[in-house]
């Protein structure tokens, strides 16, 4: 199975120079002009132009927002730098959302995009998440 990771944004251009210029992901190919494939990641990312929509699903009273909104799927983004790559999201338009936090497993940021989509940044040390199941030998 192939997983897709499928991300709104009201801006496709806006949405290019944020996560190449600000993650690190690369331009892959337009499947028109509302819809550009990123690689560079475990996954290919899809980013859809979606307007604002008062109800984007008929069965939900929620609406699209591009403010800063919370949903329970999130996107984790591990990488080898952490302070670089957050100084790279922020010049790009991210917003940290709290400081850097040092786990027993690495380091992690919690992130806005500029379209409002919380995202994670782990840097995994040592022996990763496994520093949390299995004691050191």
């Amino acid at each position: 199975m192939e997983v897709r990771i499928c991300i709104d944004v009201d801006d496709l251009e806006r949405g290019i120079a944020f996560y190449v210029d600000g993650l690190g992901l690369k331009m892959n190919r337009r499947l028109g002009s509302d819809w550009a494939e990123l690689t560079g990641a475990s996954s290919p990312i899809d980013l859809l132009v979606n307007p604002p929509d008062p109800q984007p699903v008929a069965s939900s009273p929620r609406i699209r927002t591009y403010e800063r909104h919370w949903t329970p799927v999130h996107v984790d983004f591990v990488v080898t730098d952490i302070d670089a790559v957050v100084a790279r999201a922020i010049a790009a338009g991210a917003k940290l959302e709290r400081p850097i936090q040092d786990r027993k497993w690495g380091r992690m940021a919690n992130l806005a995009d500029p379209f409002g989509h919380g995202l994670d940044l782990l840097e995994f040390q040592g022996r990763g998440y496994d520093a949390i199941l299995q004691p050191e030998a």
